[in-house]
C-alpha cells in the first residue's frame, strides 16, 4: 500500500535549472561533460534529478567563491564515500581554508593597488592644477 502512495521523484528540465540558477544550457551541458552532472536522457532531452540540482546548487557557489572545477569535482566525488559526508566535509574545509588564505592575499594586493593609484591620482591632480 505505501508504494501506491509514493510519489515519483521530481525531476526537472534544462529550462527550469537555467531559470532556478540564471545559469545557461551550455553551461549544463559542460558540466555534464566535466562529468560534473549526470542528467538521464529522454530522447535528446536531459532529465535532472534532485542530486543533479543539489550538485548544480554546489557547482555554483564554489564557482563563485573561486574553486576550480577540478576542485568542486573532487568534493562531489566524496559524497559516494557512504562515511556521512565526513570526507567530503573535511576535503571542504581545507579547501575552503585554503580559498580564504588566497583572498585574503588578493585583497591585501588590491588594497595596496588602490593606494598606489590613489597617490599617483593625487600627484597627477597636483601637476595639472599647477600647470
Amino acid at each position: 500500500m505505501a508504494s501506491l502512495l509514493r510519489q515519483p521523484a521530481r525531476t526537472f528540465t534544462i529550462r527550469q535549472l537555467c531559470l532556478e540558477f540564471k545559469c545557461t544550457p551550455r553551461a549544463l551541458r559542460f558540466y555534464e561533460d566535466k562529468g560534473l552532472l549526470n542528467p538521464t536522457r529522454d530522447g535528446l532531452n536531459r532529465i535532472y534529478s534532485y542530486r543533479d540540482r543539489a550538485r548544480l546548487q554546489l557547482i555554483l557557489r564554489g564557482k563563485r567563491v573561486g574553486l576550480a572545477l577540478a576542485e568542486i569535482g573532487e568534493i562531489l566525488a566524496l559524497y559516494e564515500v557512504g562515511d556521512g559526508g565526513a570526507t567530503q566535509n573535511a576535503k571542504s574545509l581545507a579547501k575552503f581554508r585554503e580559498r580564504i588564505v588566497a583572498l585574503e592575499a588578493q585583497r591585501t594586493d588590491i588594497d595596496n593597488a588602490i593606494s598606489e593609484l590613489q597617490a599617483a591620482s593625487a600627484r597627477l591632480e597636483s601637476q595639472m592644477s599647477n600647470a
